[in-house]
């Protein structure tokens, strides 16, 4: 054997060794990582499961310190925007007082099936989803009552929720609070004007505002200039690895974060469509004022994806037993993402209110 060979040989040996050592350590801090976020602690629980609710299987993950504790339903934004991959890093701070469960909504996340049909999408649907999952929790739990926290359109879900099944929930607490989509959005087109309006290199952007919100160049213009503006839902980013999140959730496997991939890169664009039907008009909170339950919102002062004076506005109607506003200043749609600290001490302030 030539020197040459003999030396190319050592070589290869030396990359392969290399190469085994970096997955080994890769594989080696999945499996730590994972561990960590799999156990169950002493008095709590730490599972993901299937429920069957209104004819389809639906995915809850579930995570608290103390059964005893209330239970909490987080419902998504989107529609169609599940948070499950990693909704974990930003609600563990409120499993010291609540059981946390968080939910794919019909048809979306690890819920998606290529077997149902995205035309069952409708008011009625989402509503029989709602109260037959508060049902299931209620029994799973052995509680009478649970509380229901609505983000973005979680918020006009949990909200119409909140309105037609009261008896279920202790209190709703809204989050980036929508009212209503279509007076949404006019009052977005207002909001960008203001920005624009002595920014020449903009008009184009504000060009593109004028047209039907229903075409894609309307919603692309409104993305980017929230972004430019900085007013868009992670302005202030995330107080979390969003990678660690994803990698380390003890409830995926990596076929379930292909699946959910493959669901937002190509099936997210029907949920949008629905947002466009005449049905979704009957999710509207306008003249809807009368809560049998306290009602909370926490919402961002340069929140304008949700317009928050909207939602301010709207919070200065309604009739409850007990209501309270809250506003994170400085912060946009992510809010609970962006400052989870500081929305968790809202979120235990409430449940202090609530449960004391």
């Amino acid at each position: 054997m030539s020197k040459i060979s003999f030396l190319g040989k050592k070589l290869l040996e030396a990359f392969l060794i290399t190469i085994l050592i970096i997955v080994f350590s890769v594989l080696l801090v999945l499996f730590i990582g994972r561990s960590i976020n799999r156990k169950t602690p002493k008095n709590g629980i730490n599972k993901g499961m299937f429920v069957e609710i209104n004819g389809t299987k639906q995915w809850i993950q579930m995570y608290g310190k103390n059964l005893e504790n209330p239970v909490l339903l987080y419902l998504h934004g989107g529609p169609g925007a599940p948070t499950s991959l990693y909704d974990h890093a930003f609600t563990k701070d409120w499993t010291d007082i609540y059981t946390v469960v968080t939910w794919d909504q019909r048809n979306s996340g690890k819920s998606y099936s290529a077997d149902q049909s995205f035309s069952d999408l409708s008011y009625q649907n989402f509503m029989q989803d709602g109260l037959e999952m508060t049902q299931f929790l209620c029994k799973f739990f052995n509680k009478e009552k649970i509380t229901l926290l609505g983000h973005s359109w979680g918020s006009l879900f949990g909200a119409n929720l909140a309105l037609n099944y009261p008896q279920y929930y202790e209190c709703y607490i809204g989050t980036g609070q929508v009212v209503d989509m279509d007076e949404n959005e006019k009052a977005f087109v207002q909001a960008a004007k203001s920005w624009a309006q002595n920014d020449p290199e903009n008009q184009k952007l504000l060009e593109e505002l004028e047209k039907d919100d229903s075409s894609t160049s309307y919603w692309l213009a409104r993305q980017k200039i929230m972004q430019i503006y900085k007013y868009d839902m992670y302005a202030d980013g995330r107080d979390y690895n969003l990678v660690s999140a994803i990698i380390f959730n003890p409830h995926y496997s990596l076929s379930d974060i292909l699946k959910v991939y493959d669901y937002l890169v190509h099936k997210t664009p029907e949920y949008a469509d629905y947002t466009l039907s005449p049905d979704f008009k009957n999710y509207t909170l306008t003249d809807k004022t009368e809560y049998q339950i306290p009602y909370y919102n926490i919402n961002g002062d340069k929140d304008f994806q949700a317009n928050y004076l909207l939602a301010q506005k709207y919070f200065d109607t309604i009739n409850a037993p007990k209501k309270q506003l809250f506003i994170m200043k400085d912060s946009t749609h992510g809010l609970l993402e962006a400052r989870s600290k500081e929305f968790s001490k809202i979120l235990h302030q409430i449940a202090n209110q609530i449960y004391k």
